[in-house]
């Protein structure tokens, strides 16, 4: 049976005493029932995956010895979803979990000219990832970016240099699927999300001149969500 694993901010060496914080400490002590001499792992999300010891099991501050380290190397693809933020802030919360359980790397929240949702609270959506990337036995967590202005997207360094650019919409277009755009040996790929109501004709046009290249996720109309995880499911198996 796998161990029970817990997110901390930092990795650690062997032998490194480390005090839980409280949450943590209450769920290994009180609703796990751990205690002292059973083991437990841990996680940064930057790869590194832990192996400790509990030596202290008070259930607000429970105390671990590191035993094992294990270094998870980067995926060879880096995938990146830039999806619209929603006006129904679970929806896209729900985005989140399923796109780091699927194993993307980054996510870029943007604000398109159709976008109806601008407030966006970067620490429950943390959250959220880290819950969902402990959830799936993952170590490394996506990079989760502040939002971004859908022009100022084009002007960033990370976005340019990116191999495989996409960008799926709804309008009536000579477009190939995105299982026949991607081509997997690619170190890197991006795919832009709109919002409900689509992107508009000049949002896709601006794409196009940054050599984004226009896909369709199939023939069914999608929420903006649902479009999410399919692009990103997509683009992780092949």
């Amino acid at each position: 049976m796998s161990l029970p694993i817990f997110y901390i901010e930092s990795a650690a060496a062997v032998n490194d005493v480390i005090t839980l914080p409280e949450e943590a400490s209450k769920h290994i002590v009180q609703v796990l029932r751990k205690e002292v001499g059973e083991l437990v792992q841990l996680t940064d999300g930057m790869g590194n995956l832990l192996t400790a010891a509990i030596i202290n099991d008070h259930k607000k501050k429970c105390g671990i010895r590191i035993t094992e380290a294990q270094h998870a190397p980067a995926p060879e693809r880096t995938i990146t979803v830039a999806i619209s933020l929603l006006k129904n802030a679970s929806r896209f919360e729900w985005f989140l979990e399923k796109a780091t359980e699927i194993g993307i790397q980054r996510i870029i929240p943007l604000l398109c000219e159709r976008t109806e949702r601008e407030h966006f609270r970067h620490d429950r959506m943390k959250s959220i990832l880290i819950s969902a990337m402990l959830q799936s036995q993952q170590s490394w967590l996506p990079v989760l970016h502040q939002p971004v202005g859908y022009e100022q997207l084009f002007r960033q360094e990370e976005i340019i240099t990116i191999s495989q650019k996409f960008i799926a919409h709804c309008m009536e277009d000579t477009r190939l699927t995105l299982q026949q755009e991607v081509q997997p040996a690619s170190p890197s790929q991006i795919i832009l999300i709109g919002p409900e109501g689509d992107f508009t004709a000049a949002e896709v046009t601006l794409a196009l001149q940054h050599q984004f290249v226009p896909v369709t996720l199939g023939t069914n109309r999608l929420r903006t969500e649902t479009a999410g995880v399919v692009a990103a499911t997509l683009l992780k198996i092949v």
